[in-house]
């Protein structure tokens, strides 16, 4: 979990710099493949089809395949991604806050560090919605229906332990509910969560806006509020701390290599990332998106992980997700 002050106040102690042109030369690629831990539809998903499109457009890549392996916030792929992938080049795993606390609240013997982290890339505010329909028409009827009987509202959101598991059990706590009285329906994908919504099978979701935004501004979900730390533009809701509920999160995401890839593959693959980051089509695609880019390279963005699964099971022990 980070916020975005935490993670400018971080980026510049990691040493973050601007892209320097001509720094790390490397071999060009030609076939990219991306391993997409999730189901079609959330934000793996769009970030991976983002990444292929960005790069075709800019011809920066001739051809790309996206293989999607879902369940349980990517604790079923990253074995196979950590074993069948070892040592191919060209090739990367799109993941990222949300694997940090589900392989810790699936008790997996594998981390996410077990990966070669290649480039933070995006970043995106959790944002909870209800059916346009709702009888909740902010944030505090939603937490006092919590306070009252949590039992009495599922929320659906991705897989256990992730982002926004997380973010109910920080909003039960803030309203005096223990975390783990909170009702949490886990989907493998934001496709099948938003049809949860849209089907009023659920009382509220959970999710970075992007997944929302569509059905938000169809007028078929309502906004209650955004996990940022301050109003964004374009989005009409509060933030959470001015609905009354003191809480800031800033879901994180980037790409990784399977292990054993050797450093002239690694160094292509940062490479592309940077060449990509730094292209007015991935600007326009992030700002489509509702991303916030945070981009951070190799060792840099390495270092930001590791302190993430440090942080991140901390927070799933105090919410009693881990």
């Amino acid at each position: 979990m980070i916020d975005r002050r935490s993670f400018a106040l971080g980026a510049a102690a990691l040493g973050v710099a601007p892209l320097i042109p001509g720094v790390a030369q490397a071999q060009a690629i030609d076939m990219l493949k991306i391993f997409c831990p999730a189901a079609p539809g959330g934000g793996w998903d769009q970030t991976s089809r983002t990444i292929e499109q960005v790069l075709r457009a800019t011809n920066l890549i001739k051809a790309a395949q996206v293989t999607n392996v879902p369940g349980a916030g990517g604790a079923v792929g990253l074995p196979q991604f950590l074993n069948n992938w070892k040592g191919q080049p060209n090739s990367i795993m799109v993941a990222g806050m949300v694997m940090v606390g589900s392989l810790l609240a699936n008790k997996s013997p594998l981390r996410i560090s077990q990966t070669i982290p290649v480039a933070g890339l995006t970043g995106e505010f959790e944002a909870i919605v209800v059916p346009a329909e709702s009888r909740f028409k902010t944030l505090k009827d939603f937490a006092d229906a919590l306070k009252a009987d949590p039992s009495k509202v599922p929320v659906a959101g991705g897989s256990a332990g992730g982002t926004d598991h997380i973010l109910l059990g920080m909003i039960a706590k803030e309203v005096g509910v223990a975390p783990s009285k909170a009702s949490y329906v886990a989907f493998a994908g934001g496709g099948p969560a938003l049809a949860a919504l849209l089907g009023n099978q659920v009382a509220a979701g959970i999710s970075g806006y992007g997944e929302f935004s569509e059905q938000v501004k169809a007028g078929k979900l309502r906004l209650l509020a955004i996990s940022a730390d301050k109003r964004q533009a374009g989005i009409d809701a509060p933030t959470m701390k001015e609905a009354g509920i003191n809480i800031e999160l800033f879901n994180w995401r980037g790409v990784f290599a399977p292990p054993g890839v050797s450093a002239g593959d690694l160094n292509a693959m940062i490479d592309l990332m940077k060449k990509m980051t730094a292209t007015k089509e991935w600007a326009e695609a992030c700002a489509q998106r509702d991303w916030t880019q945070i981009t951070t390279f190799g060792d840099d963005y390495k270092k930001f992980v590791d302190s993430e699964n440090t942080r991140i099971e901390a927070i799933l022990k105090d919410l009693g997700l881990a």
